[in-house]
């Protein structure tokens, strides 16, 4: 996925910018500081305060130039207007975080609104459209046909959530001023690998393997998430 990210900011603005990231729901700050190492201003959002504070220790132990370069605000991504100003960024990252939001419409108009024009908004979510694979490949044959008709799953961690299709989250990109410019499909092979699997003894070969299905079909389209890019008009 960070290869995706990567390849959509190469093709939009010129090498050595330096661009304004929002992160929202950061996490731990991963993502986050990757982009500030790479030289982006970066803000990350996060309303966890366990995953704050990771974030903030994991930005203390890098160089002052990283630090100088990352901020993390601690809030709810349904409240960007509360925090910045409208056109406030050039690319607006919100991964792994619809899945945990019962109506995501006002979150993402949000995140649409604080994006500059031209600006990148990069989604990762559930692929709802392909929730019938991980039980299915499990031989969970009663879980596989409960997942066809709906969009709710409950998670690794147990929790109960849900997933978003394709097609509803490609209209409301478009409705929000930010239309799909780019789709990839991710954890097309690995989706079923125990958390805990030692990794492949081939992992470049891996790699690419999962690389190439995100983005070729049908195979993107089976994928456990989406990584959805719009474009702010």
């Amino acid at each position: 996925m960070a290869r995706q990210l990567d390849e959509q900011i190469a093709g939009r603005y010129p090498v050595g910018r330096r661009l304004r990231v929002l992160d929202v729901g950061m996490g731990q700050g991963t993502q986050a500081l990757r982009l500030a190492r790479a030289g982006h201003q970066v803000t990350g959002l996060e309303q966890d305060a366990t995953m704050v504070a990771a974030a903030r220790e994991a930005l203390a132990s890098q160089p002052d130039g990283i630090r100088e370069r990352m901020r993390i605000v601690e809030g709810d991504g349904r409240d960007t207007g509360v925090h910045f100003l409208p056109g406030s960024f050039d690319v607006v990252l919100c991964h792994g975080v619809l899945m945990y939001v019962e109506e995501p419409d006002a979150l993402l108009a949000g995140l649409a609104r604080m994006l500059a024009p031209g600006g990148l908004l990069s989604l990762l979510v559930r692929n709802a459209d392909a929730l019938a694979m991980r039980p299915g490949l499990s031989g969970d044959w009663s879980g596989a046909l409960a997942a066809f008709d709906t969009t709710a799953y409950r998670n690794r961690l147990g929790m109960d959530v849900r997933a978003d299709r394709r097609e509803t989250l490609t209209a409301t990109l478009a409705g929000i001023g930010a239309p799909l410019h780019a789709w990839y499909g991710v954890r097309v092979f690995t989706d079923t690998a125990a958390d805990d699997a030692e990794i492949a003894a081939d992992v470049e070969a891996l790699l690419a393997a999962e690389e190439r299905a995100g983005r070729t079909d049908p195979y993107r389209g089976v994928a456990a998430l989406l990584h959805l890019c719009g474009v702010r008009g």
